[in-house]
C-alpha cells in the first residue's frame, strides 16, 4: 500500500472517538456528503421536469418544422417540397394551416387558434393518446370533425355528450376587420369529436380540424403555413435539418424540435445551472470544514511528522500524508453523499414519496426525478476537485512552516 495513503486512512478511521480530531473529520464528511447528496436530488429532480416537458411537448412540436421567412403562406405544390417529402429520413410529411379564431359553443365565446391538419397528422404527434374525452376523429365519412384543446372546452363549457356544434369565426379575406360588420367574418360549424390534454398554453390554444375545412374557411387553394415532419428513428438529426435548409435555401426556416421552444429550453437549462452553481458554492463553503480538520490535524500530528523527519520521510512525503488525508474525507463524503442522493431519488421514482401540491391540476401526482449517470459522473469529478483543492491549502502552508521551524531547532 502507498505509505501517505495508509498513514492517512490510519489518522481517519483509528478508533478514537474521544479525540476531537476524529469528531471534526466525521463533521467534515457529512457536511459533504450532505452537499453532494443536495446536488444529485436537487439535479435530477430538474432533470425529471426536463424530461416531462419534452415528453409534453413531443406531442405538439415534430423532428423538424419548416416556414417561409417572409409572408405567411407558400404553395404546398413547389418541387422544393416533393425533394423534402421523398428525402430518405422522413418518415411522415404533414401539411398545415394554422389561423387565429373565434371560437362559439352555445352562448359561450373563446379566442383562439384552429389548426388545420393533414389526414396523418396522428402518425406525426400521437396526440390520439392524449386524449381525455371522445376520439380523435379528423373526418366522419365526407364530415370533417374538429378535436378541442381541453382549456379551450372549459372556456366554452362544452360537452360532447350535448351534440352541438363549434362555430368557428375568422376574418375574411380582402376586408378589414370591424367590429360592427358581420360580412367581415367568415363562419362555419363544425362538430367536435374529441378533447385533448397535453400542457396547458396549447390546451386552452388550439382546436385541430382538418386542413381542407381551414383552406376553405380561408378561401385558400394549396396554402399552408408550415410543414410538419416526423423523421425514421435512425435520422441524423443535425445532418437532415442541414440538408432540408440546402434544398429550401434562406427564404424558408428549418427548426427542429429544440429551436421550436427555444426560449423554454433555454430557461430551462439556465434554470439548472444557476441551482447547480448555487449548491456548488455550499459545497465550497462545506469544504472549508477540510481545510479546518487538516489545519487542526496537522498541529496535532507535529510529533508525529518530526518522527517521521527523523526516520528519512522528506517535505513531499510528509505532506502528501496529510494531503491524501483529505482526499480521503472528500472522497468519503462524495461516496457517500452520491449514494444518499440516488437511493432518494430511486424512491421517489418508485413510491413517489414527495407529492406536488394541488396534485390535481396537474398530469402527475409526485414530483419526476431522472438520474443522469452524466450529471452524477460530473459531480463526483466536482467534488473531488474542490476536496483536493480544498487539501492542498493548509497542507502547503501549515506543514512548510512546521518544517522550517523545526529545521531551525535542529540547527
Amino acid at each position: 500500500m502507498n505509505f501517505p495513503l495508509y498513514i492517512a486512512r490510519r489518522y481517519l478511521f483509528a478508533k478514537k472517538s474521544h479525540n476531537i480530531i476524529n469528531i471534526i473529520s466525521i463533521i467534515s464528511v457529512i457536511a459533504m456528503a450532505t452537499g453532494v447528496m443536495a446536488l444529485v436530488v436537487v439535479l435530477s429532480v430538474y432533470n425529471g421536469f426536463d424530461s416531462l416537458i419534452q415528453n409534453m411537448y413531443s406531442y405538439v412540436d415534430t423532428d423538424m418544422k419548416i416556414s417561409v421567412v417572409e409572408g405567411k403562406t407558400f404553395p404546398d405544390s413547389l418541387q422544393k417540397l416533393h425533394s423534402i417529402r421523398n428525402h430518405p429520413s422522413v418518415l411522415v410529411f404533414s401539411e398545415v394551416v394554422e389561423e387565429n379564431a373565434i371560437f362559439k359553443y352555445r352562448n359561450k365565446q373563446h379566442i383562439g387558434t384552429i389548426k388545420g391538419v393533414s389526414r396523418n397528422y396522428k402518425e406525426q404527434t400521437g396526440i390520439d393518446s392524449m386524449l381525455i374525452d371522445g376520439e380523435f376523429l379528423l373526418w366522419r365519412g365526407s364530415q370533417p370533425m374538429a378535436v378541442m384543446g381541453h382549456g379551450v372546452a372549459i372556456y366554452l363549457n362544452a360537452n360532447l355528450a350535448h351534440f352541438d356544434a363549434l362555430e368557428i369565426y375568422m376574418p375574411r379575406r380582402g376586408y378589414i376587420p370591424s367590429i360592427t360588420s358581420a360580412s367581415a367574418f367568415t363562419s362555419k360549424a363544425i362538430m367536435p369529436s374529441g378533447v385533448f390534454a397535453i400542457e396547458q398554453e396549447f390546451d386552452t390554444q388550439y382546436v385541430l380540424a382538418p386542413i381542407e375545412f381551414v383552406r376553405e374557411m380561408l378561401s385558400y387553394d394549396n396554402q399552408i403555413t408550415s410543414i410538419e415532419i416526423k423523421l425514421k428513428p435512425e435520422a441524423n438529426h443535425k445532418k437532415v435539418q442541414q440538408d432540408f435548409q440546402n434544398i429550401l435555401g434562406d427564404d424558408f426556416n428549418v427548426q427542429n424540435r429544440y429551436q421550436q421552444n427555444e426560449s423554454l429550453y433555454r430557461t430551462m437549462k439556465s434554470e439548472k445551472l444557476v441551482i447547480g452553481l448555487i449548491l456548488t458554492l455550499i459545497l465550497i463553503i462545506a469544504s472549508f470544514n477540510i481545510v479546518g480538520t487538516l489545519s487542526m490535524l496537522i498541529i496535532e500530528k507535529r510529533k508525529d511528522a518530526e518522527t517521521l523527519r527523523s526516520l528519512g520521510a522528506n517535505k513531499n512525503t510528509i505532506q502528501n500524508i496529510f494531503l491524501a488525508e483529505g482526499v480521503l474525507i472528500s472522497m468519503a463524503g462524495t461516496i457517500i453523499g452520491a449514494a444518499l442522493g440516488i437511493l432518494i431519488c430511486w424512491l421517489q421514482i418508485k413510491f413517489g414519496i414527495v407529492k406536488l401540491q394541488g396534485s390535481g391540476q396537474f398530469i402527475i401526482d409526485a414530483y419526476p426525478v431522472d438520474i443522469q449517470p452524466l450529471d452524477i459522473t460530473l459531480i463526483l469529478i466536482l467534488v473531488f476537485t474542490i476536496g483536493l483543492l480544498a487539501a492542498r491549502f493548509p497542507v502547503r502552508i501549515i506543514t512548510n512552516r512546521i518544517l522550517s521551524q523545526q529545521n531551525i531547532g535542529n540547527h
